[in-house]
């Protein structure tokens, strides 16, 4: 893990670091989906299936004692406002990574909007330096028959292929709380290589939070592929929940 803090560098303007392009390579073709939501969990249409998303697999297996805790603690409607904000600020410094990457000028004069471009930049100077070239932004990826996601990048990242997740925090994390985002990334490594026949040597998560506070996760060797053990076992668990539900629901009719 990376942990580099407020202090480093002195960013330059938006326009400077749009000039900084990172070049497209159209080693893989990615497929187009739509998203749906089938009674209140996200799904993917993707290559004629109808696949769980990842977020949905590792939400419904997750231990939420924790996140109960802290909804009792806040009371509902503060954690309610707190996960709203969050999002938000989230979807908005994605927009300006996404909008960088893809190498087109955006600009959003809002507070929020000034306030996560502020965060986009230092993600932008402290994370994308090492990435050379792109292979995808925002891109479907699917396992055929078991799960779909769409991950922030895939691309080279110090000369290896690697998926990156870029993510809003409102502190700094600690290497245990983010024992999902590296199972997420897992999940597209392994569809990545299942479909594309690629070799994802790693994982990539780069996260912010709103005090430019900036720290990189990084997920390879051992630790990879045991994140990719440990999703396969959550996908397990989440159809053995699936079929609990079918159960229940046919027999209790």
């Amino acid at each position: 893990m990376v942990n580099v803090g407020t202090m480093n560098l002195v960013i330059g303007t938006w326009a400077d670091i749009e000039r900084k392009m990172i070049k497209l390579n159209n080693k893989y073709t990615y497929v187009d989906s739509t998203r749906f939501t089938e009674h209140g969990s996200r799904r993917y249409d993707v290559a004629g299936e109808r696949l769980p998303s990842v977020t949905t697999i590792l939400g419904k297996t997750k231990d939420d004692t924790y996140l109960k805790d802290w909804i009792k603690k806040k009371g509902k409607a503060e954690a309610e406002r707190i996960k709203i904000a969050s999002a938000t600020r989230g979807t908005s410094m994605h927009k300006y990574l996404e909008n960088y990457v893809l190498g087109k000028g955006y600009e959003d004069l809002t507070d929020l909007g000034q306030e996560t471009k502020r965060m986009a930049q230092k993600v932008i100077e402290l994370g994308l330096a090492p990435v050379s070239e792109y292979f995808g932004s925002e891109v479907t990826l699917y396992y055929p028959g078991l799960y779909a996601g769409s991950t922030d990048l895939v691309g080279m990242h110090n000369d290896k292929e690697t998926i990156i997740d870029f993510k809003q925090s409102n502190r700094p994390k600690r290497e245990e709380w983010i024992g999902d985002y590296k199972l997420q990334a897992a999940a597209y490594a392994m569809a990545h290589d299942q479909v594309h026949g690629s070799n994802i040597e790693q994982c990539v998560i780069m996260v912010c939070t709103p005090d430019l506070y900036y720290q990189e996760f990084k997920i390879d060797g051992l630790n990879l592929r045991k994140a990719k053990h440990d999703f396969l076992k959550r996908l397990d668990y989440y159809h053995e929940l699936i079929r609990d539900e079918k159960e229940e629901a046919y027999y209790g009719a």
